[in-house]
């Protein structure tokens, strides 16, 4: 199999994977409203915190890391170029945002997202989270949080491994162009801030 053709498959693996809808999937076998329409109407971790609570968020964002880890680092070990790999990754975020399984109504993509940005390495992957936690408590905007997040990555992949910086470029890219709306809402007062599901 040539490298254009290994590319290939893993860009189709990758979309079939993120377009697996974790969250709505997560919500049935806990017997949760589907929450593409409860709450924001975005399925992914937020909103299932909203609907469901701390543990099927965890879940939820567990897996939708996972959709975009694993073709990553399969990829990577197979051998494939950075952009390439960059393309992949974006591959599985599109198959969350629009996921072909889910009549191609899906969520954000930032799990997803920094999930394909892990494998790179436990030093950029504890930069991620930390500056998304730490950003959620200061300002209690999730969306704000993700952006300034996917914003860094970049500048921290250059930090510990500059060959992925291209393809980390690309993904946080496309994590602000979909939070274009979310953008729009923060300018206008109007996002909703990280609230957990009342007991």
């Amino acid at each position: 199999m040539s490298l254009s053709l290994l590319t290939l498959a893993m860009i189709t693996i990758a979309y079939l994977a993120g377009s697996i809808s974790s969250a709505v999937l997560v919500c049935r076998l806990r017997g949760l409203p589907d929450p593409r329409s409860q709450g924001s109407g975005n399925p992914g971790a937020t909103n299932v915190l909203r609907i469901g609570g701390a543990s099927v968020a965890a879940m939820v964002l567990l897996f939708d890391m996972l959709k975009g880890a694993i073709p990553a680092y399969v990829a990577f070990r197979l051998g494939v170029d950075a952009v390439a790999l960059g393309v992949i990754a974006i591959a599985a975020c599109l198959g969350h945002i629009f996921p072909v399984f889910f009549k191609f109504k899906g969520g954000k993509g930032v799990a997803t997202a920094f999930g394909a940005m892990a494998p790179i390495g436990a030093d950029l992957s504890l930069s991620l989270i930390a500056t998304w936690i730490i950003l959620v408590l200061m300002c209690r905007y999730s969306s704000l949080a993700a952006i300034i997040t996917a914003m860094l990555a970049p500048l921290y992949t250059w930090y510990f491994d500059d060959r992925f910086t291209l393809p980390v470029a690309m993904l946080s890219l496309l994590i602000v162009i979909r939070h274009r709306e979310n953008i729009h809402r923060l300018l206008r007062g109007e996002e909703s801030k990280v609230s957990r599901k009342k007991p």
